[in-house]
């Protein structure tokens, strides 16, 4: 973690506040491999509590490709090369392990506008 920037930190741990992704699902992407149609799918069991739901499969693969953008998750790899299916890397395994309430904690409006800025105009 030394090696990565605190503003990296910064946002990953924001990332999480902001999504309705729970802890049982980064402990599943930790254990083995989601696809965004599963996570769509099995709602009530990865779902925090009072925030909105994705509207469909697409949108939950646009959060996957904001994680791995911020290097949360990243695609697993089988042999014909990478597949549809997301796991936890080690930058998601270390902040998780330091704080593993994040998932549940709900983001401040101000903190979701930022998260939104971030996600569509990144190199801010």
């Amino acid at each position: 973690m030394k090696l990565i920037g605190n503003r990296s930190i910064k946002r990953a741990k924001k990332a999480f506040r902001c999504l309705p992704l729970n802890k049982k699902f980064y402990s599943a992407a930790k254990a083995k491999g989601l696809t965004a149609e599963n996570v769509f799918l099995k709602r009530c069991q990865y779902q925090v509590n009072g925030l909105k739901w994705f509207n469909n499969s697409t949108s939950v693969e646009a959060a996957f490709r904001w994680l791995i953008t911020i290097g949360v998750l990243r695609r697993e790899v089988d042999g014909q090369g990478l597949t549809s299916k997301i796991r936890l890397t080690p930058l998601g395994r270390e902040i998780l392990s330091a704080t593993p309430e994040l998932p549940e904690q709900k983001a401040g409006f101000l903190e979701q506008i930022s998260n939104f800025f971030d996600r569509k105009w990144p190199l801010r």
